[in-house]
């Protein structure tokens, strides 16, 4: 997971130096194109062996996770580095949130607790930044919850698929779905907007270094996160998941972000002690379980 966190955190940092030539969606399409091509060279390295016969479930997977990578790239646009990833990471509260309601997987009032301390640390992000437009924190907030819902679909396709199955799941979604935006566009004359509908463009001498160090970085971390959450200790997973956040902070700083202020601060402190305190309940029960 720590692989995982410096992978999306290098993603980050290449996207947001494209920002001036790319918008979302054109980076959404050749970060997968690029991550396809690596896997059709993995499985023709090695064959993929599979239980399979959860195929529904893995187009959802792949959905949900190119809607979570849709918001986080526009959020990495427009938003400074830590702060959108503070809202991506949010994913631990909902996936929580998501199991009581849905999977009636209640964990205690020391959970409750976590995210009334996580929801707050998403109001003091939002604060000292409201001055800019507000879909760029609905879309922070969606990316946490596309992203919760893609986790927890994993956690239960890796008991039947190769890790690069369900890779494969996102990365195809994420290539077929720009198309299908570049498409409609063309068919019915669309305007080009800064995250659905593109103005094809290819990338242009250096920028091609940066596209691979997106489509490659993302791809390595996708990879070890999806290992990751297949593992049995997800508590541990979630804790260390939190270093994406201060690896994000420093790579942004170095492209121009300012450090993030106190009420900023906060927040994302907030965040990461909602999520640290979600993990160590879990890891307790999970003890519990091994014991008995």
């Amino acid at each position: 997971m720590l692989l995982a966190a410096l992978g999306f955190s290098v993603m980050g940092g290449a996207a947001k130096a494209l920002k001036e030539q790319f918008n979302a969606g054109q980076l959404v399409f050749w970060r997968n194109s690029i991550g396809l091509v690596v896997l059709v060279i993995s499985f023709l390295n090695k064959k993929p062996q599979s239980e399979g016969g959860k195929t529904g479930r893995l187009i959802f997977r792949g959905l949900m996770g190119t809607v979570a990578l849709y918001t986080l790239l526009y959020c990495i646009l427009h938003l400074p580095l830590g702060t959108a990833m503070s809202y991506n990471l949010t994913s631990a509260l909902f996936i929580a949130l998501f199991s009581f309601v849905f999977f009636r997987e209640y964990e205690g009032c020391r959970v409750l607790f976590a995210l009334l301390i996580g929801f707050a640390g998403m109001l003091l992000i939002y604060k000292p930044t409201i001055h800019l437009p507000w879909y760029y924190h609905l879309a922070g907030f969606i990316s946490g919850v596309s992203s919760a819902i893609s986790y927890l679909t994993v956690g239960r396709l890796t008991k039947v698929y190769d890790t690069r199955i369900i890779v494969l799941s996102f990365v195809l979604s994420g290539v077929l779905i720009p198309l299908l935006f570049v498409l409609l566009r063309i068919l019915f004359q669309l305007p080009a907007d800064d995250l659905f509908f593109i103005d094809w463009r290819w990338p242009q001498q250096q920028e091609w270094w940066l596209i691979f160090l997106l489509a490659l970085s993302a791809l390595f971390g996708q990879y070890f996160v999806t290992k990751a959450y297949g593992a049995d200790k997800a508590g541990i997973v979630s804790a260390i998941s939190y270093a994406n956040i201060v690896f994000s902070i420093f790579i942004g700083m170095m492209l121009g972000d300012a450090f993030p202020d106190w009420v900023s601060l906060v927040g994302i402190v907030c965040i990461i002690s909602s999520g640290l305190l979600i993990s160590l309940v879990k890891k307790k029960r999970e003890q519990i379980k091994e014991y008995q």
